[in-house]
């Protein structure tokens, strides 16, 4: 008996985490966190590092203060705000190949989203700095929906549901366990970003330009 392989579809989405996937924001955002430290007088339980970023704002907070105080919390998040969405965000760097493989994406008439934890806000400010807020067709974070989504993979559920698109022609690319499993849960095709800060590398792709060689 002869079994006729199959055949990968080339996607009509590809939906991306921002921090750590598209864009380097460590600069920025832990420089702004070192302001809210100095501005509030709050000492931090942890250094300031990259391992930091990636989960929601406030659970980052409490992280770095090392322990749950809701009201120091809500300090530290206000002050990082303040700092972050006026000086903070004009600090991102985009990682080596991303404007190419986003390039690439477009020619091939794929469809780009962003999901990401990042607030809508700065998520909206950093794609206006890089001039890049034309090239998605959808950019989504938790704030973002009403009630705001409670994680990522509620998050990608909403979007497949909003924009209409199909999980079997849909990939997901992003640097956390948590991007892992948003995709997984709701059957989208996942790609570890290797160069990120999370912990979803294995197996994934050590350039963004991988990602094309991986079209049917």
């Amino acid at each position: 008996m002869t079994t006729t392989p199959s055949v990968v579809p080339m996607p009509a989405a590809v939906l991306f985490d921002f921090d750590g996937t598209l864009i380097d924001s460590a600069p920025g955002i832990l420089a702004s966190f070192g302001a809210a430290l100095r501005v509030t007088g709050l000492e931090p339980a942890v250094p300031l590092a990259p391992s930091l970023i990636g989960p929601p704002l406030a659970k980052t907070a409490a992280t770095l203060l090392g322990r749950d105080d809701p009201a120091a919390v809500q300090a530290l998040v206000a002050a990082f705000r303040d700092d972050y969405d006026t000086a903070g965000y004009r600090s991102t760097a985009v990682y080596e190949g991303v404007a190419a493989m986003l390039d690439g994406l477009a020619e091939a008439r794929i469809a780009l989203h962003i999901v990401t934890n990042k607030r809508i806000a700065p998520t909206r400010r950093i794609l206006e700095h890089l001039g890049w807020t034309a090239r998605f067709t959808g950019i989504y974070a938790l704030d973002a929906l009403t009630p705001p989504a409670p994680h990522k993979p509620a998050l990608v559920t909403e979007v497949l549901r909003r924009e209409g698109l199909a999980a079997p022609r849909s990939w997901m690319v992003g640097d956390s366990a948590e991007d892992r499993r948003a995709a997984q849960t709701n059957g989208l095709r996942f790609f570890g970003a290797a160069w990120g800060y999370g912990a979803a590398a294995e197996g994934g792709l050590g350039h963004p330009l991988e990602l094309l060689r991986a079209l049917p």
